[in-house]
């Protein structure tokens, strides 16, 4: 697939974590953090990350559509037992407030101000609350035009639900949007299944789905102006 001889988009859509925000790192920090508070140096940080997003994403897939900070106090609370360790109640919350706090990468904020100044308008859509994304969003340069949740949709990626919500948020259709994130699991699957223009920032650290292959490659979010230029965008 190519965005070659595709129209210019309206909207530029984007992943949150892991594509705006430095959610592999501080995932690991924080995850570091509560293992130290259940003293348990046997448990590496890696293996709780890995059991906790198997629970997470099951359970938001699974019905009734819980808002993400039960997600994920739920999915904290059962990878702990499942690696026999104690849970606090105030886990979740650290957990939460830490995701709230995470960075973006360093080059983020200059490749978004360029977008905006070329006249694109950005929105997020990311599986999260919004009292939780807030705290991200508000290191982004105030270049956010739109910021679109599993909260208010009802639904988390991939289900296509969230992202039908977006478009009928925007008033627009899937033609005239690129979505631009890092998460073959979660934006590749609803690329594939719904049909819509994907750039994939590929960091190294999630492999590619064997049946979707996205429009366009970089390594980091600094190369899209300049592959938008190479389209006459």
């Amino acid at each position: 697939m190519s965005l070659h001889h595709t129209p210019r988009p309206q909207w530029l859509t984007f992943d949150c974590y892991g594509t705006l925000i430095q959610w592999d790192e501080g995932l690991q920090a924080v995850f570091a953090e509560i293992l130290r508070t259940k003293n348990a140096p046997h448990v590496d940080p890696a293996t709780l990350i890995a059991v906790y997003d198997r629970h997470e994403h099951a359970l938001e897939q699974s019905p009734p559509h819980r808002s993400f900070r039960e997600v994920s106090g739920t999915a904290l609370h059962l990878a702990l037992a499942e690696l026999g360790l104690p849970s606090q109640a105030d886990d979740g919350l650290r957990l939460t407030e830490r995701i709230g706090a995470m960075p973006p990468f360093p080059e983020m904020v200059g490749a978004l101000q360029q977008l905006k100044a070329r006249g694109y308008r950005l929105c997020i859509i990311s599986n999260t609350d919004d009292d939780i994304i807030a705290g991200n969003v508000a290191q982004l340069g105030g270049c956010i035009d739109r910021v679109i949740t599993a909260q208010q949709g009802g639904a988390y990626k991939p289900a296509r639900q969230l992202f039908e919500y977006a478009y009928a948020q925007l008033q627009v259709a899937k033609e005239d949007v690129v979505h631009i994130c890092a998460s073959p699991h979660l934006d590749h699957a609803a690329a594939r299944d719904i049909g819509f223009r994907c750039v994939w920032i590929d960091r190294g650290r999630r492999s590619p789905l064997p049946d979707y292959s996205p429009d366009a490659t970089l390594p980091t979010l600094a190369g899209v102006p300049a592959l938008f230029d190479t389209l006459g965008w």
